[in-house]
């Protein structure tokens, strides 16, 4: 009988865990709008609205969700209400488990991705360090908007270039084999340009890495004198029908995917591609100790938090790696690819300078190409030193172990992790945001049903989240109390984002109770003495 294979047995291990696990996490506070967005969006496909689709098809929240392209919530919602039918899940645990799901389906494309240029089982090291990272395994749960587009921009590139390898490879098995990777390329762009209009960016960098291949391919020609690869040699016709098709295609997916769009779709996509590129949010961001506006950030915020929240051996692995890959003919187009595919959106954030909040999560469709470099900067330093299995072994635990340690001490709060460049998670407290989308209340307002639950909550924020936690309990909205129109006794939840805690009026109530991991504080239960 033959051994599972390792990356049979990375996924069964990371799927186990998230089997066990997924209820601990609260709800994050963009989640219960965007669910309430899944629910309605589904009446936009009744053939009464086809011509004339109501607001009332985007949820209780029209005016920002028409923004985000539905298909991952249309994809997604039977089955997560196949999961609420069958093992009588609470919505929000279902949709967590779901979009756990959507996770590991972009750990398994990343996994295609790498398998390009590293072994199979080199491959599998990198797919481990990248689901390892604690900041991903922490918004694999909560985060329904920026984990499914990675997921589903994953999956443009990975059927992108496969629809090209179909189209150089000196033998195709069949015209309809490369029909059929054609549809699947265009049906995956359009799934991911129907999530973010970011999303055609995937079939830009696969008709650049076609340019290059074809470039290189001349070079080679003319010099070695060898006739170039059919897709060269192909008639101009049918080159020019194929790529018309793969891009009509995606178009076609996108449009049927996303009803903001069924009326005057020009004019729409350019309001949302505007919206996206300079969201004008002024959301209250901690950073360095200081208070800044979303659209006031310091260029240098990008940059220090993919510093300071990716694990330590993230950086020097993935230079390594690109420079190994870029010093490699073999390598070199793909070495291209992904500084591209990681630079192009990067320079536009240094040079433009959005609005950013959150950390880089809206960004992380562009981290995978850093994974990629990881891999082969742990293949350059096998290379070098020329270790024993057994060392490759230990080596390995090594790189992973900062990631496992920082997902076993911070959940179920993983995506709070700052590495030691900071001193950690607690020493981060107060000068960078941790648990910005509140997902403490869950843990907060069900130690408060469990002790004294007779007793009125006020809510400093976010009532709509407290309000999914709060069976049982009397919740009330603090904005208009004052210290002195409280009953003696009150609880109020705090939450620490952007020291909300310590600028409010009720500052110097004493503390029942805090919530959080390693001496940083997310939620605070207070009493009125």
């Amino acid at each position: 009988m033959k051994f599972i294979k390792p990356h049979h047995l990375l996924f069964l291990i990371l799927a186990l865990a998230g089997l066990l696990t997924f209820r601990a996490y609260g709800q994050s506070w963009d989640e219960p709008l965007f669910y309430n967005y899944a629910a309605a969006i589904p009446a936009a496909y009744q053939p009464a609205n086809w011509l004339n689709v109501p607001e009332s098809v985007y949820g209780s929240s029209a005016e920002d969700h028409k923004q985000y392209g539905p298909a991952y919530l249309l994809l997604a919602r039977p089955v997560e209400q196949t999961l609420v039918f069958l093992f009588r899940l609470e919505e929000g645990d279902a949709w967590h488990l779901v979009n756990f799901i959507g996770f590991l389906l972009a750990l398994a494309f990343f996994r295609s991705l790498a398998k390009r240029t590293l072994p199979p089982n080199l491959a599998t090291v990198a797919t481990a360090f990248f689901a390892l990272q604690p900041i991903f395994w922490g918004h694999a749960f909560i985060n329904p908007k920026d984990i499914p587009f990675m997921s589903a921009f994953l999956a443009a590139m990975v059927f992108g270039l496969n629809w090209l390898d179909s189209l150089a490879a000196e033998k195709q098995k069949s015209k309809t084999e490369a029909l059929a990777r054609l549809m699947v390329a265009a049906l995956a762009l359009g799934v991911a340009s129907a999530i973010r209009v970011i999303g055609p960016l995937a079939g830009i960098l696969v008709i650049g890495y076609e340019a290059i291949s074809n470039a290189e391919r001349r070079i080679r020609s003319k010099e070695h004198k060898f006739s170039p690869s059919p897709l060269l040699s192909s008639s101009h016709s049918s080159f020019i029908i194929q790529h018309f098709a793969f891009i009509l295609c995606s178009i076609l997916v996108m449009f049927l995917l996303w009803p903001f769009l069924w009326q005057n779709p020009l004019t729409r996509l350019l309001e949302v591609l505007t919206h996206m590129s300079d969201n004008p949010t002024e959301l209250a961001v901690l950073f360095r100790g200081q208070l800044f506006r979303a659209n006031e950030m310091p260029v240098r915020y990008f940059p220090q938090m993919l510093a300071l929240t990716l694990t330590l051996p993230t950086w020097p692995l993935a230079l390594i790696g690109f420079v190994r890959m870029t010093f490699r003919r073999e390598t070199r187009r793909e070495a291209l690819l992904y500084a591209l595919w990681f630079g192009l959106v990067t320079a536009y954030i240094l040079l433009q300078t959005p609005a950013v909040y959150d950390g880089f999560r809206h960004f992380f469709f562009i981290i995978p190409p850093l994974f990629i470099f990881v891999a082969h900067g742990i293949e350059e330093i096998n290379f070098r030193i020329k270790p024993a299995p057994m060392l490759r072994f230990a080596f390995a635990l090594l790189i992973l172990l900062p990631g496992l340690l920082g997902i076993l001490r911070l959940h179920p709060y993983e995506y709070t992790y700052y590495n030691m460049l900071t001193g950690g998670t607690g020493s981060a407290f107060r000068a960078y945001e941790t648990d910005y989308w509140l997902t403490c209340y869950r843990e907060a307002l069900t130690w408060a049903r469990q002790n004294q639950p007779e007793t009125p909550v006020y809510v400093q924020r976010e009532m709509h989240l407290a309000q999914i936690y709060g069976d049982g309990l009397t919740l009330l909205p603090l904005g208009v109390e004052t210290p002195e129109s409280l009953p003696a006794g009150a609880r109020l939840l705090f939450s620490t984002r952007a020291d909300l805690d310590i600028r409010s009026v009720f500052r110097n109530f004493p503390i029942e109770k805090a919530f959080g991991r390693e001496n940083a504080d997310f939620c605070l239960l207070k009493r009125k003495p």
